[in-house]
């Protein structure tokens, strides 16, 4: 195993009253997590909350697991996730509607998995080179997909905060999950849609390529992020192999 440094910091952001984001670090277990909540202050927050103690139960004590282990958790990090929120919202009428996006990246070995469910991204930076892991679930990247619109429209498009997949809306959601290995260097941003509805990829590996530790590099990203209009919360988490 990697030695691994992680670090993560959220912004409530210039607009919005409260902070719908959370994030974890378990350096014990070699996972992190962000998850942004919808659904309205008080539920929005609840189901990123919930996703996230969550992931501490399923995750506590088993670090340097397999793949397929880390796999098996984050699959069941979702789906337990996504059953507590829906029988939270079903008990609380008043919540009906709230539901987070979330992004789960582990360490396993010599390698990574990923659980990706909505507009919150996991990138990677290697040899100076930024990657999206991750896709979106969302309306416009749909239309990108299609050829309707350009990466460029929909950064403006009226409807870039239609999210087709996320966790406690629905019974059952579908689950992206990816693996790859890890090479010494390598650093991972986990991010809510805050940072990159207001800076792009070009900004994002601009700020990771420059020299420092990783927790100046946070910062950088959501000073940039409030400069931009910082019109949500804004949550960035990076694990760099060391």
């Amino acid at each position: 195993m990697h030695d691994i440094e992680f670090i993560g910091k959220t912004d409530v952001g210039l607009i919005r009253n409260n902070n719908e984001d959370t994030f974890v670090i378990n350096n014990n277990a070699n996972f992190c997590l962000v998850a942004d909540g919808m659904g309205g202050a008080a539920a929005g927050e609840m189901a990123s909350q919930i996703f996230a103690q969550t992931a501490d139960e399923v995750f506590s004590g088993h670090a340097s697991e397999s793949e397929q282990a880390a796999i098996d958790r984050v699959q069941a990090t979702f789906r337990m996730a996504n059953d507590r929120i829906l029988a939270h919202a079903a008990q609380f009428p008043e919540h009906q509607g709230m539901g987070c996006t979330a992004e789960v990246l582990v360490f396993c070995g010599s390698g990574f998995v990923i659980g990706h469910m909505g507009d919150s991204r996991t990138y990677r930076f290697r040899e100076g080179v930024l990657k999206q892991l991750t896709k979106d679930h969302s309306l416009v990247q749909d239309q990108i997909d299609q050829g309707l619109i350009t990466e460029a429209q929909a950064r403006s498009h009226s409807m870039r905060n239609v999210i087709l997949r996320a966790v406690g809306v629905r019974p059952s959601p579908a689950l992206d999950t990816l693996r790859g290995p890890v090479y010494p260097g390598d650093l991972f941003l986990l991010c809510s849609d805050g940072l990159t509805d207001m800076i792009d990829d070009q900004e994002i590996g601009q700020v990771l390529a420059l020299e420092g530790d990783v927790s100046l590099k946070s910062e950088h990203l959501i000073d940039l992020a409030k400069r931009a209009g910082g019109k949500d919360n804004i949550t960035v988490v990076l694990a760099e192999i060391r």
